[in-house]
C-alpha cells in the first residue's frame, strides 16, 4: 500500500512523486516489455517534479511547463546556483513530448536511457538536498 499523500504545497510531496518516476526509470530490467522511450519519459518527469519542488519550497507559483531548461532558468532567477550536472538535464525535455507517442523520432537506445537516468538522478539528488536542508 502506498504511503498517504501529503499536501501539494509541501515540496516533499513533489519529491516523493519525482522519486516514484525515477524508480520506474531505473527499474527497466524487471519488465522487458517497457519501452526505453517510456522510461526516459519517467526520467524527464522525475526531473521536472524535483525542480518544481524547489518552486514550492520558495513559495512561488509552479510554472506550467515541461521544459527542464525553462525551469532551470527560472530557478536561477530565484537565486538557485545550478550545478553543471543539473544543467545538463535540460536535454531531457525531448522525452516530455517527442518520444511519448509513436512517430518519426529516433529510437531510444539503452545508452540514452542510462544517460537520462543519470541526469534525473543528479537533479533529484540536488533538489532533495536543498529541500532537506531547508526543512
Amino acid at each position: 500500500m502506498p504511503p498517504e499523500r501529503t499536501n501539494p504545497e509541501d515540496p516533499r510531496e513533489w519529491l516523493r512523486r519525482a522519486l516514484s518516476n525515477l524508480t520506474r526509470a531505473r527499474d527497466h530490467q524487471r519488465n522487458p516489455d517497457v519501452l526505453f522511450e517510456d522510461l526516459c519519459f519517467d526520467a524527464q518527469q522525475a526531473s521536472e517534479k524535483a525542480l518544481k519542488a524547489l518552486f514550492v519550497l520558495k513559495g512561488t507559483q509552479v510554472p506550467r511547463t515541461h521544459s527542464i531548461g525553462d525551469l532551470l532558468t527560472e530557478l536561477s532567477t530565484l537565486g538557485f546556483d545550478i550545478p553543471p550536472g543539473v544543467k545538463e538535464a535540460a536535454s531531457l525535455t525531448d522525452y516530455a513530448v517527442a518520444t511519448r507517442y509513436p512517430g518519426p523520432s529516433d529510437p531510444v537506445v539503452r545508452e540514452d536511457l542510462d544517460d537520462a537516468v543519470r541526469m534525473a538522478g543528479a537533479v533529484f539528488s540536488w533538489a532533495s538536498e536543498i529541500v532537506t536542508t531547508s526543512a
